[in-house]
């Protein structure tokens, strides 16, 4: 019987090209400002219109800073990109959440929470981490500039069908252990690129018992193993997290929908390309010690003695030393956010861990929602209360310190705590040191200056 995967794929293929890629029809475009532009300048260059313009939605989110958004954009090349993802947006008829819009945001949090991402669906977005949506239950992922113009033109993509995978997670998660624990622990055991070529299918205990939240986390960081996706079968938790959504089915239409749905599971005789199996058990709060996100360890455990070509340079990059503990570790900056942990989970989680205690003098943390409503749940919920009285401040939504294309970038040589996706060389900022952890790990570093189990602050 056919995986998930294929029934999602199939029912997308408008036609296959002899000894060539497959067309694909595409349900949902997603624009940023980052990589639309040229693809813009493409179809009016051909004299084109969008073919299905009620499918696509811009948003910018990458170059927006985390403050003042009421004020122009200081930065001159940020000011272009947004202004122009605006423009483009007006003139070939599509919907824009534009800064300070109450839609605005990260796109892969907006997506969801807006009900814009549904199960069965296939979505594409000129950026890596389109594997978010995945979590819906939809063939989502990232795509190249003129592959967004050829979605803009005919609402299809000529794609090669990927191999499918499917990473299994039995048994119960310990105390302080978070999707993205789990998240960073696949990484270390398959490589950044041991999922390559493959779309990923999550599943067991561990992945059905993940909130919706945690599996937009989980499926996020499929890419940083190479993947070209990854997602989970829909089921209650989807459906609950859907329902009453403002895209979402209504009435009549959400039955059906959900009848539909219910249909889109791997068959018990589902063979797949390849198959893993990993034990909760084996899984604690997790961090990173290197220059690439499968560079990681469980919090108590040493860097290894040994490693690859890249290792030792990774190490002198980050000013570690084989076998070192982080444990005890100074930190400089704590970030929040990013399209992997900037949802209302995440800060509840964050809050949870730093009420009733204060931010460290000598920590600068940036706590950014990923959205506009995430920051109107954060302050209904009193969030906002707690973080403030413990020395934190909330900044505007945006994609902030995860990638340094605006103001918020961490200085040269300081050590970041970040729970965003990447810690390349330079990503949060030029020499910037990243360590990549959970909202808890982050929270505990904010309150004690340094890397810090969480578990012994719960």
């Amino acid at each position: 019987m056919n995986t998930l995967f294929d029934k999602i794929w199939d029912k997308h293929v408008v036609q296959q090209v002899e000894d060539g890629p497959t067309q694909l029809y595409i349900d949902r475009l997603y624009c940023h400002e980052v990589t639309s532009p040229q693809a813009f300048d493409g179809m009016r260059a051909r004299g084109l219109k969008c073919f299905r313009p009620d499918k696509i939605f811009c948003m910018p989110d990458h170059n927006t800073p985390t403050h003042d958004q009421d004020k122009p954009i200081a930065d001159p090349v940020s000011k272009k990109q947004v202004d122009t993802l605006a423009q483009n947006a007006a003139e070939f008829g599509l919907t824009h959440y534009g800064m300070m819009s109450k839609d605005n945001g990260i796109i892969h949090v907006v997506g969801p929470e807006k009900g814009l991402s549904l199960p069965g669906m296939t979505i594409v977005c000129g950026d890596s981490h389109t594997s978010t949506h995945g979590a819906m239950g939809a063939v989502a992922f990232g795509i190249g500039t003129s592959e967004v113009e050829m979605v803009l033109a005919s609402q299809c993509i000529l794609q090669q069908k990927p191999k499918s995978m499917r990473i299994s997670i039995n048994g119960t998660l310990q105390k302080g252990v978070t999707a993205k624990d789990v998240a960073l622990y696949l990484m270390s055991q398959l490589t950044t690129s041991g999922a390559t070529g493959y779309f990923v299918e999550y599943a067991g205990d561990v992945v059905r018992n993940l909130s919706m939240e945690g599996r937009l986390t989980l499926c996020n960081l499929s890419i940083e193993m190479g993947a070209r996706g990854g997602f989970v079968a829909p089921d209650e938790t989807t459906f609950e997290y859907l329902k009453g959504r403002e895209y979402a089915p209504k009435g009549d239409a959400w039955n059906q929908a959900v009848a539909y749905w219910k249909t889109l599971k791997s068959g018990d005789d589902a063979v797949f390309d390849k198959e893993l199996i990993f034990s909760a058990e084996d899984i604690e709060p997790r961090i990173t010690y290197g220059t690439n996100p499968g560079m990681g360890i469980g919090i108590s455990e040493s860097i290894p003695s040994e490693g690859d070509a890249n290792f030792e340079k990774s190490l002198h990059y980050m000013g570690f030393k084989p076998g070192q503990k982080l444990l005890g570790t100074k930190v400089d900056y704590v970030f929040l956010g990013a399209c992997t942990n900037g949802r209302i989970e995440d800060f509840r989680a964050f809050a949870s861990m730093v009420k009733g205690r204060r931010k460290a003098d000598d920590v600068i943390a940036w706590l950014v929602p990923g959205s506009w409503a995430v920051d109107r749940q954060i302050r209904e919920e009193g969030l906002d209360k707690i973080l403030e009285s413990a020395g934190f401040e909330i900044r505007q939504p945006g994609c902030s310190a995860c990638l340094a294309m605006n103001d918020d970038k961490i200085p040269a040589g300081k050590l970041s705590v970040s729970t965003s996706n990447r810690n390349f060389e330079g990503r949060q900022g030029p020499g910037a040191r990243t360590v990549l952890a959970s909202p808890l790990v982050a929270a505990a570093a904010a309150v004690t200056g340094v890397i810090t189990d969480p578990r012994i602050l719960l």
